[in-house]
């Protein structure tokens, strides 16, 4: 299939429409203001408009573009919510603030690149084949999420909205009638198709010790539950090399992260405290299933226990959450391959990634998921931003695999 005469992305309403969404802060719990714009978008663009309301001030959005019959389904998929808020002290640069700035060929601002950068592009390439006439055969849908940021709610500190994240939206949204043959997820991918992606579990190891007062601690600060714990994260750096090769994917080793360590009172360090607690995130790759990484992850800590009878050790998993993969020869990525090839004058690379995704609740509901989006990189010290002519060249892509998934009237 060639270009269509006609197809063009307006580089000015693409710029307008990605720096609308930026100005709209929604960080994980708070995407209602991008929902409510992004539903006069599609109404203005005569899609059917359903409005899933998730949870309280949390919708997803979904337009669908009906088409004339005998085609696919296709989806594109991306989630509102953003990584930060603009209010952390430690990320001061201004691609980390809710406030859209075009420097040059770039465009600065907070979710530009995850993901609001790829709504702008979808949007703008089903303008796109409006302004020409273009009657697809299958139904073209835009699905905006709420709750893909990794994050989760854990104990009775963490509670609420702003931690419901892991796919929260899309699970939702597949209940709810967000089906799809296939989906694109314009997550940030440099342009490559992302055959895979690992999974996550979340796990807590916990010590326990006395909790008694600093001046009866004499002689005993081998049982305070800090102290123990630092045995037990000896252990887990001396065990992760081992997950790493186990778990390799794609070429790459797996990957575990110590991402947080609580135990004590920073307002009371005259008393020991009764339990430290560590968190690991440990990412499973998609041909390991869930169930079989936790029994592999019980067996370890079984053995951890054993080592450390006098500790009181004990572990929870709060946070399960399936990779996805789809095949190199699948028709949505030989459409993307092929709209590629036709924009950049090459083919696309191929990758696997230890991100995680929506395609993880997707493709458990048949939909084949393929991660392929602008970006440029992960955000240096000013933030994230993306290049204008990658956004424009972007939609272009998705307009033309639109046409090749879902077919044209002649």
């Amino acid at each position: 299939m060639k270009q269509r005469a006609g197809i063009q992305i307006d580089r000015r309403s693409i710029v307008e429409t990605a720096s609308d969404l930026v100005n709209i802060s929604s960080p994980t719990g708070e995407e209602q203001g991008v929902a409510e714009y992004l539903a006069r978008a599609f109404h203005d663009m005569r899609l059917h408009v359903q409005w899933q309301e998730v949870e309280e001030g949390r919708p997803n959005v979904l337009g669908t573009w009906r088409g004339e019959g005998g085609g696919k389904t296709l989806m594109f998929n991306g989630h509102m919510d953003t990584s930060y808020s603009g209010r952390e002290p430690w990320l001061a640069g201004r691609g980390f603030q809710p406030e859209a700035r075009v420097e040059g060929d770039y465009l600065f601002g907070l979710g530009i690149s995850n993901m609001k950068g790829a709504l702008a592009c979808y949007v703008e390439a089903v303008r796109a084949l409006q302004a020409a006439g273009v009657r697809l055969k299958g139904d073209l849908l835009i699905a905006a999420v709420v709750g893909e940021i990794e994050k989760t709610q854990w104990g009775e500190e963490f509670r609420g909205k702003e931690y419901r994240g892991y796919a929260a939206g899309s699970r939702h949204l597949v209940t709810h009638g967000g089906v799809a043959d296939m989906c694109v997820l314009g997550e940030p991918t440099e342009q490559r198709i992302v055959l895979g992606h690992y999974g996550s579990i979340w796990l807590r190891l916990s010590t326990r010790g006395p909790f008694m007062h600093t001046a009866f601690s004499g002689g005993r600060s081998e049982e305070n539950s800090i102290a123990r714990m630092g045995d037990v994260l000896r252990a887990v750096l001396d065990w992760i090399p081992d997950w790493q090769a186990r778990t390799s994917y794609g070429g790459k080793p797996g990957v575990v992260n110590v991402g947080s360590i609580r135990g004590g009172f920073p307002w009371r360090v005259s008393r020991t405290p009764g339990r430290t607690d560590l968190f690991l995130d440990v990412r499973v790759p998609p041909t390991m299933p869930m169930a079989e990484a936790r029994t592999a992850l019980g067996d370890w800590v079984r053995g951890l226990q054993g080592r450390f009878p006098d500790y009181g050790l004990d572990w929870e998993i709060y946070v399960s959450a399936p990779g996805a993969e789809i095949a190199e020869d699948h028709e949505l990525v030989r459409a993307i391959d092929a709209s590629h090839t036709e924009v950049y004058g090459e083919a696309p690379e191929r990758d696997t990634v230890r991100w995680f995704s929506d395609a993880s609740v997707l493709t458990r509901y048949g939909i084949a998921t393929v991660n392929y989006g602008t970006s440029s990189g992960l955000p240096g010290a000013e933030g994230e931003n993306l290049e204008i002519k990658g956004l424009v060249d972007t939609a272009q892509v998705y307009a033309l695999t639109a046409q090749r998934v879902c077919g044209v009237e002649p």
